[in-house]
């Protein structure tokens, strides 16, 4: 089980703003900060971070849990509003399973961010 993660992000206080409008849709807010390093959560545990001490070596790849289909919309459209670029909206990703529903966008650093909901469409 994963407790944390972090990303490296060029510039701190934009990438803070865009998490912080991007993940609200999925419950997550800002919990702490200290220098330029920035924790985010649910419930008041930060289990992502940025860092901006060093702008980011490699693009990577986080999927966010979402506890429905409108909460992936929901996170979608705010991040596209918070100044990420889309890279794929909200559907199902049959190739990873049936119910697979996801939505992603590229951060202001590249990064591919991702919000994801596992169960089947109940109508």
């Amino acid at each position: 089980m994963i407790d944390h993660t972090g990303i490296q992000v060029a510039d701190f206080q934009r990438s803070v703003d865009f998490y912080t409008r991007a993940l609200a849709p999925l419950g997550y807010s800002l919990v702490k900060t200290f220098g330029p390093v920035a924790g985010f959560g649910a419930d008041g545990k930060t289990d992502f971070w940025l860092d901006g001490t060093k702008g980011p070596v490699d693009k990577i790849h986080i999927a966010f849990r979402a506890k429905g289909r409108a909460e992936v919309r929901a996170f979608y459209e705010a991040a596209l509003a918070a100044g990420g670029t889309d890279n794929g909206p909200p559907g199902i990703r049959a190739m990873y399973h049936p119910d697979y529903y996801g939505a992603f966008v590229h951060d202001p650093d590249g990064h591919n961010i991702e919000a994801v909901c596992h169960e089947p469409f109940l109508g």
